[in-house]
């Protein structure tokens, strides 16, 4: 098992920044590919971001390609999603997964690759 808890979402305007935490408890969280995953009211749960177990390789959707940046900072168990230059279509609840057992180098970006969830953080970005 690995438990995931979320923090730093919050209300933020247009252009500014918030940086997501995920702290994780449990299985060794090296051995975890790790994403970060949104849904907004109405839409699909889609990973904006995700990191292969080593660090090495990493996964962003269009949407968010030179916005956000995802690390993983192993000696702490936590995942990091920087999110700059915010806009509205970014609000939504983020989520943070994790899966073992997968390759080395790989990062996964389908939300059946995932077996742990968070809670979720919210995230409004004002106009």
């Amino acid at each position: 098992q690995v438990q995931l808890v979320e923090s730093g979402g919050g209300l933020v305007q247009a252009g500014g920044s918030l940086r997501l935490s995920c702290a994780a408890s449990g299985r060794t969280f090296s051995n975890c590919a790790m994403g970060w995953f949104r849904q907004a009211p109405g839409k699909e749960r889609e990973c904006v971001a995700s990191i292969s177990r080593s660090g090495g390789r990493t996964y962003y959707a269009d949407s968010v390609k030179g916005r956000f940046t995802i690390s993983r900072d192993n000696a702490k168990n936590t995942v990091y999603l920087q999110m700059n230059s915010l806009k509205p279509e970014d609000t939504a609840v983020y989520y943070c997964a994790a899966t073992n057992g997968v390759a080395w180098d790989r990062a996964p970006l389908l939300r059946y690759d995932y077996d742990y969830w968070g809670q979720g953080t919210q995230v409004t970005v004002s106009s």
